[in-house]
């Protein structure tokens, strides 16, 4: 069993940047797609990023397209999303998600194992 568990999270101000991790442990990610999520106040939550298992495909929401990257590190087990010139209206929980079949797709239902989530929270 997978466990995931993100860190990195704070308070910032609008512009800033963010380097969030998301660390695994119970067995190895290296074949797993894997995927950011976020959930503002209010709302459902919904896809921002995902990369496959060799890290070769990225894929972006587009309101995060030239702002995030998302990156891995194999052998460290763990997935990272940096993130810059940070709005307000990316204030969220985000999560990170593992997809044993390594599809990278933007479907919630995909992925097999999820972490706590931790907050982001951008000010103007």
């Amino acid at each position: 069993q997978v466990q995931l568990v993100e860190s990195g999270g704070g308070l910032v101000q609008a512009g800033d940047s963010l380097r969030l991790s998301c660390a695994a442990s119970g067995g190895t990610i290296s074949y797993y797609a894997m995927g950011w999520f976020r959930q503002a106040p209010g709302k459902e939550r919904e896809y921002v990023s995902s990369i496959t298992s060799s890290g070769i495909s990225l894929y972006y929401t587009d309101s995060v397209k030239g702002r995030f990257t998302i990156s891995r590190d194999n052998a460290k087990n763990t997935v990272y999303l940096q993130m810059d010139s940070l709005k307000p209206e990316d204030t969220a929980v985000y999560y990170c998600a593992a997809d044993r079949y390594n599809l990278a797709r933007r479907v919630q239902n995909d992925y097999d194992y999820w972490g706590q989530g931790t907050q982001v929270t951008v000010s103007s």
